[in-house]
């Protein structure tokens, strides 16, 4: 047991945090960075949300409704790089000055024009970043031609940008996608998946009500056991009643070599050739993950600060995260993996996910968002979900109702 085949790591670097009963003003202006001259009718937006705005001719604009919490307000303009800045909302209001900066070659940089029409590279492109389940399945890029794909036969990776943005039309969420700054990169070798830019939402308008009531099913289906959701479920102290189970999963050496290794290390005498020659082997062997069957309980996931105002993923090893609220995907083909000792009686109506932390801690906000999302890679069921499933951080989730029963573990964690 272990990761998927493919890690994934996605960025979006904003969150949205607080209540939105809660809601300040945000006004500014854009300006070039050089002469400071208001640029009009730039594209302007809190990063990862449906809030996005457009400057006026004198390169103002204004947010007159923006939920209390911790935002990137980000600025969009043909030609100049995105400028970006974080801010917090609170009830009064507050005012900023964003000036991107010419995009033009500079002296020395060598600029480089991939073929954005090698089909197979965009098409592997496309499904590593929209993603292949049911609802991923139901988008589409609509400028392909701003996407610029490539792939380096030395360090074997796929990459893909866009001078300005993709745009993905979700028809199985209603949501219209502008990904502005796109940094993609895909390890032929490692299997690993990253992107990271600056996404933006627009609702778009149903045909009737019918699809709208569709989609706002499907936004709820997205919503629930994705990792946001289970984020949220740690910064309320909400796991089980949210229908989530967390448990330990330990790398550790295979069994055979874990004991060889053990008596040789412990020899007294000098190690013969062969003895050498088995140690090296056993030290290159793989790591076999063990799971720890029993739920962690919530001191062991979070650490809140000693003023109570922030709260912080904290777990060590790497973590297995079960939901069991829905059924996974149809497209989704890895087996699931387990969740309990061998014999025990567990729903097999189920999601299983892995997570692994790269720091220490990281910062979880209110509504489930990280401070710094490059703190976390996700694996399995995670790992699978993509673009196409991605909602904004305004999205505000149906009332909770009434969750599956969660099995039993074993009463003592590990």
């Amino acid at each position: 047991m272990g990761f998927s085949r493919i890690y994934f790591l996605v960025v979006c670097l904003v969150s949205l945090a607080g209540s939105a009963l809660a809601q300040g003003r945000l006004n500014g202006v854009v300006q070039d960075s050089v002469t400071h001259e208001p640029l009009a009718f730039a594209s302007v937006f809190l990063a990862n949300t449906t809030l996005g705005a457009t400057t006026t001719e004198d390169g103002k604009f204004d947010f007159p409704r923006v939920p209390k919490g911790n935002y990137d307000v980000v600025a969009s303009y043909v030609g100049y790089r995105l400028a970006k800045q974080n801010i917090t909302v609170g009830t009064a209001a507050q005012s900023v000055t964003l000036r991107p900066a010419s995009s033009g070659p500079q002296l020395g940089e060598v600029v480089i024009h991939a073929n954005p029409h090698q089909e197979d590279d965009y098409r592997k492109f496309t499904g590593l970043f929209l993603g292949t389940t049911t609802f991923a399945k139901q988008c589409r890029i609509s400028n392909p031609d701003a996407v610029l794909v490539a792939y380096n036969d030395t360090t074997k990776e796929l990459t893909a940008s866009a001078e300005n943005f993709v745009q993905v039309e979700n028809e199985a969420l209603g949501y219209r996608l502008k990904y502005f700054g796109l940094r993609f990169n895909y390890n032929t070798e490692s299997e690993s998946v990253s992107y990271d830019g600056q996404p933006v939402f627009e609702a778009m308008t149903p045909r009737d009500d019918r699809q709208q009531q569709q989609w706002e099913a499907n936004r709820a289906a997205a919503y629930h056991g994705s990792q946001t959701h289970f984020l949220k479920s740690v910064y309320d102290n909400r796991v089980a009643e949210e229908g989530f189970l967390a448990q330990q999963v330990r790398l550790v050496p295979v069994p055979r070599a874990a004991r060889g290794m053990s008596l040789l290390s412990k020899k007294k005498t000098r190690l013969t050739a062969a003895e050498q020659d088995s140690l090296r082997k056993w030290q290159d062997l793989p790591l076999i993950a063990r799971l720890y069957p029993a739920a962690r309980p919530i001191d062991s996931l979070r650490r809140i600060s000693p003023d109570k105002d922030q709260v912080f993923l904290r777990f060590t090893h790497e973590l297995q995260v079960c939901y069991f609220g829905e059924a996974p995907d149809p497209n989704y083909d890895a087996p699931m993996s387990a969740i309990g000792p061998v014999g025990a009686t567990m729903p097999a109506k189920r999601q299983v996910s892995r997570l692994l932390l790269l720091a220490p801690e990281t910062r979880i906000r209110p509504n489930g968002s990280l401070a710094n999302p490059l703190d976390v890679v996700t694996g399995e069921y995670w790992g699978f979900q993509k673009i196409g499933d991605l909602l904004p951080l305004d999205y505000e989730p149906p009332v909770a109702t009434a969750r599956t029963p969660l099995p039993t573990p074993p009463a003592k964690a590990n």
